[in-house]
């Protein structure tokens, strides 16, 4: 078992260093198939330590070695094998792997080839080293690989200063939230006198029940999950992040980076069940994610830019699930979304290359015919993400608004809210780009063909696990012991002790029921408004009122740019200046110094009659001093 634990980290890391030294001398099928299999190899690895885990099954601890001890802490560099570390392993390789896949079509005629999928297996490393970490120290490391790689791959294509600046853009906007994750992690170490995740859960107790402590702690943890995942106040970067190739744009916002917060606010449960405030405090951030990013996605007409906005949104869902404890129904939305947004992304990469290169859905319209797969797959996608039955979206989504119901109606009413914008801008995007006539350049419709197989097989391979992924938990009333099959397999993680209360079985098919009723409404006043009346999508800079709000992304760039980038700036160009002076002051005494030694040097003549009258003329200076002094 040890070994095939060591052998699905290991073997990202083993494509990364291959391909990263040998890369730029071997063809490009040799770099992508490489980086594929060994991407592929692990999910096959993942999947059989599946097949022999039950519910029931024991955590799996995989020492490698004795790291360090410090202050009483002993540290080791380990691995932890369990249900929820299992879960994200298949969804990271899994997913991960047909990205890769679809890298060998999209990039081929990139000439960094090779370095593109050095990154991405070291992207997958990474992530694999933040999940399968037995200790906060290791998922620290992960984490911070992660960020890393987020970099590189943003800013892969760097000779666009753009580009560059929504690399630099993510990576300082995440070590932010990081500051809080580390700070989180020492006091859990000074407070515990352990980092494992066992021995702390174990020692949880010693807590305070909401306690200042367990707070900051917290806290603090969830401000480094504010940042990989993209919530408010720290959500600006993910946006950003379309600078990178699509297949990057799918990694980061599917299954694996925006991700990682969720996975440790789940995986610390033991210790956020000790403080609902917090939880709380979660929860509404999560809310207001939700509703100002979908809010902003309404009237984007970047096809990217919609979609990256739909999974800071998705992130807000998420959370407010986290936030009312309900991590079964977080972690189920966590893997749908990871089948659909992958799908999403990617055949969004699939019309951007059928379009040749162009991301502006003003100048699509009319692909359906055009490019059939990538028509039907993003299709599925598309009423997944917006909640149509009984595609994945639609149950993960029924289990959070269930959840939200039993906790606060009016959080139900915000969230479904937030579900129904959802379906506004996806359904908006789906017939702008795929329907009525075609808007681009004659180049650009002679250009026009389907993706190869490279990147076809990808969408359907997820625009199945769109369709089934759903059946995965199905709401209890349809079984408690069959249906929900991954809240079963998820429950030995948790702390005992967390309740919900009921949702009658009849309230229950009242909020399904409205919640489909609803999605439905909203898919044919958009299909009226852009197909049968045929609207189109107008520049931002003509848009008025709340539209000229969402278009221009209620201006939260400009007041960042106000409140922090400008000061900043400005501090630096004062500190620039006074560094100046300072500089400018010393090169004076300096300069004074060697002028003086000059003047000083004509008296260092040999004559001493020179030195005596020089003498005598100091002593006598004095003399005179001091008796005036007197």
């Amino acid at each position: 078992m040890e070994n095939l634990v060591y052998a699905i980290i290991l073997l990202p890391l083993f494509g990364f260093v291959i391909n990263g030294l040998l890369g730029k001398h071997l063809p490009k099928m040799v770099v992508g198939a490489l980086a594929t299999l060994v991407v592929f190899a692990s999910f096959l690895i993942s999947v059989n330590i599946f097949l022999g885990f039950t519910e029931h099954s024991a955590p799996i601890i995989v020492k490698a070695f004795e790291w360090f001890t410090v202050g009483g802490v002993q540290v080791n560099f380990g691995f932890q094998i369990d249900q929820l570390s299992l879960m994200m392993m298949m969804i990271i390789t899994g997913i991960g792997s047909l990205i890769h896949l679809y890298s060998i079509g999209y990039m081929s005629h990139d000439k960094g080839f090779y370095k593109f999928f050095t990154y991405l297996n070291l992207f997958i490393f990474s992530m694999l080293l933040l999940v399968m970490g037995s200790n906060y120290l290791i998922l620290f490391i992960g984490w911070e690989g992660v960020g890393l790689c987020s970099y590189l791959l943003i800013g892969f294509w760097y000779e666009n200063k753009e580009y560059g600046k929504a690399a630099r853009k993510a990576f300082i906007m995440n070590r932010i939230g990081d500051l809080g994750l580390l700070i989180g992690i020492f006091l859990i170490a000074t407070q515990t006198n352990a980092l494992d995740y066992l021995s702390v859960a174990q020692n949880a107790s010693k807590f305070e029940f909401d306690g200042v402590v367990i707070m900051f702690i917290t806290l603090s943890l969830f401000i480094g999950a504010m940042g990989k995942s993209a919530q408010i106040p720290l959500f600006t970067w993910l946006p950003d992040a379309m600078a990178g190739p699509t297949p990057v744009s799918a990694l980061i916002h599917a299954a694996t980076m925006v991700t990682a917060g969720i996975y440790l606010v789940v995986r610390s449960n033991f210790l956020y069940h000790l403080a609902p405030s917090t939880l709380d405090f979660i929860l509404y951030i999560g809310l207001a994610t939700s509703l100002v990013a979908a809010f902003i996605g309404l009237r984007q007409n970047d096809i990217k830019k919609v979609l990256a906005y739909s999974t800071v949104s998705q992130l807000g869902l998420m959370f407010i699930a986290l936030g009312a404890e309900a991590y079964t129904a977080a972690m189920f939305h966590l893997m749908t979304h990871a089948f659909f947004k992958a799908l999403l992304f990617l055949g969004a990469g699939s019309v951007i290359h059928a379009m040749s290169g162009e991301q502006d859905m003003r100048f699509m319209g009319g692909l359906k015919s055009k490019i059939p797969v990538t028509y039907w797959t993003f299709l599925i996608g598309t009423l997944a993400i917006a909640g149509i039955p009984p595609l994945s979206g639609m149950v993960s989504k029924d289990e959070i608004l269930t959840a939200l119901w039993a906790k606060s109606p009016i959080i139900w009413g915000l969230t479904l809210f937030s579900a129904a914008l959802t379906g506004v801008y996806m359904f908006r995007l789906l017939f702008l780009t795929f329907f009525g006539k075609f808007r681009g350049t004659e180049e650009q419709k002679h250009h026009l063909h389907e993706s190869p197989i490279s990147m076809t097989l990808p969408l359907v391979v997820l625009a199945i696990l769109s369709v089934v992924g759903g059946f995965l938990n199905l709401p209890h009333f349809l079984g408690e012991g069959t249906s929900q099959k991954l809240a079963h397999w998820l429950h030995p993680i948790y702390v005992p002790g967390i309740a919900h209360p009921e949702v009658e079985f009849g309230t229950e098919m009242i909020l399904l029921a409205f919640t489909i009723i609803m999605v439905i409404v909203i898919f044919f006043v958009l299909r009226n408004i852009y197909i049968t009346k045929k609207k189109m999508a107008l520049p931002e800079e003509e848009y008025k009122g709340l539209e000229r709000l969402s278009a221009k992304k209620l201006f939260v760039d400009e007041f960042y740019n106000a409140t922090v980038v400008k000061p900043i700036e400005g501090l630096g160009h004062g500190t620039r200046m006074f560094d100046k002076l300072l500089n400018k002051f010393f090169d004076y005494i300096g300069f004074g110094a060697v002028d003086s030694g000059r003047t000083f040097k004509k008296f260092q003549n040999g004559n001493v009659e020179n030195y005596v009258l020089i003498m005598s003329l100091a002593i006598g200076l004095i003399l005179i001093v001091n008796f005036i002094l007197q």
